[in-house]
């Protein structure tokens, strides 16, 4: 299973960005995805995740509000809108794969089972 992310980048205090992650090699539906993120210096955080069916999302609360996840299952892509961005969103975003029918939502990443290289953003004041 391969992972690609993209629409990472430089934005502003206040703005708007979309990530998208793309999914190959196997059945994109059979899949749980999450979103993580790290920042320098820190530990890698859980952003948000979504189940197979996109029926059941869950977010950190420190974007609550501001980001959503989202899924096509037709097009093998998860998405991370994020709005009111904040400088302390400036991290690298990894999107990650499950494999699970599961509802429960996994928020670690010790659970995920595939991983994307990473895209920057970078938000400034």
């Amino acid at each position: 299973v391969q992972l690609v992310e993209s629409g990472g980048g430089l934005g502003q205090a206040g703005g708007s960005l979309r990530l998208s992650c793309v999914v190959s090699g196997r059945t994109f539906s059979n899949y749980a995805m999450g979103w993580f993120r790290q920042a320098p210096g820190k530990e890698r955080e859980f952003v948000c995740a979504i189940t197979w069916s996109g029926y059941s999302t869950d977010y950190a609360d420190s974007v609550k509000g501001r980001f959503t996840i989202s899924r096509d299952n037709g097009k093998n892509t998860v998405y991370l809108q994020m709005n009111s961005l904040k400088p302390e969103d400036t991290a690298v975003y990894y999107c990650a794969a499950k494999a699970t029918f599961s509802r429960r939502l996994a928020t670690t990443g010790s659970e995920y089972d595939y991983w994307g290289q990473g895209t920057q953003v970078t938000v400034s004041s």
